[in-house]
């Protein structure tokens, strides 16, 4: 179960929900993976520039605490990180990287241990608060890190709209699976989304098989597992990011930024309908 979360965190659900009813307000979307390297982190900085090329403004918050590396994959140099606005040396205004004007922002984060003391502190929660306030963007990403430690724990207990990213590996669906089970105890729902996978039908046929094998041991039955396609494997996608681009712009036609886009139109109306 996850943990309880503080009244600011509490608040701050409300917020996000309120968000989603009305088009005028921000959409708070984390994106996590239960095991490390299936792309999490390639997948939100090419959504997050997927969603802008649709004419949505949109803010991706770096939140692998202690292992950024967002700033690397988008190819920015931030003056300033989240911590800088945590301790109060900067102004929300200053906390933001333009990566394209002011359509499409970075919060940037800082490897490193510094803040792993602050666990169940919730001072991540507030920054996202802050964020979503300030009504400036149509759409805030979270990048989580991977695992389920106490940090991704709070930005999954704050978000409404959860995208989760695994592949077809054992190991990684057997944490996907641990996710689904943790969620299904405060959420109504979580998105699936297949990277590395050859082709829809078999991100479908598996995330069917997680959710009968889920019910069969309890899973919340009216919690609801919405898969929302695949992207196969592509040498572009290692290729730019080696380069520090993103595949979605620089390789407009490919399957699997075809694929990708799909993703994203279905993420939208999915979170549209609420």
């Amino acid at each position: 179960m996850l943990n309880s979360i503080s009244a600011q965190a509490k608040k701050l659900v409300a917020l996000a929900q309120n968000a989603n009813k009305k088009k005028s307000k921000t959409k708070l979307l984390t994106i996590t993976s239960g095991k490390g390297g299936v792309g999490k982190s390639t997948f939100s900085a090419n959504i997050a520039y997927a969603l802008y090329e649709k004419g949505y403004k949109v803010c991706i918050i770096d939140a692998d605490i202690g292992l950024a590396n967002m700033q690397v994959l988008l190819n920015v140099k931030p003056t300033y990180t989240l911590y800088d606005y945590i301790d109060n040396k900067i102004n929300l205004e200053q906390l933001y990287t333009n990566i394209i004007d002011d359509k499409l922002c970075l919060v940037a984060g800082k490897s490193g241990l510094k803040y792993n003391n602050h666990s169940g502190s919730y001072i991540y929660t507030r920054v996202v608060e802050d964020i979503i306030s300030d009504e400036k963007f149509d759409y805030i990403i979270v990048d989580t890190g991977a695992g389920l430690n106490d940090f991704v724990k709070e930005f999954l207990s704050i978000s409404e709209h959860i995208l989760a990213i695994t592949t077809t590996d054992p190991s990684a669906l057997t944490d996907m699976y641990a996710m689904m089970k943790l969620l299904s105890n405060d959420k109504s729902k979580l998105f699936l989304c297949f990277n590395h996978t050859a082709n829809f039908k078999v991100g479908q046929t598996i995330c069917d098989s997680l959710v009968k094998l889920g019910h069969k041991n309890r899973l919340n039955q009216n919690f609801m597992v919405k898969y929302i396609g695949n992207v196969q494997t592509c040498n572009n996608i290692s290729t730019t990011g080696r380069l520090r681009k993103l595949y979605v712009k620089e390789f407009r036609n490919n399957d699997s930024t075809l694929q990708l886009k799909k993703v994203v139109d279905e993420l939208v109306k999915q979170i549209e309908l609420g």
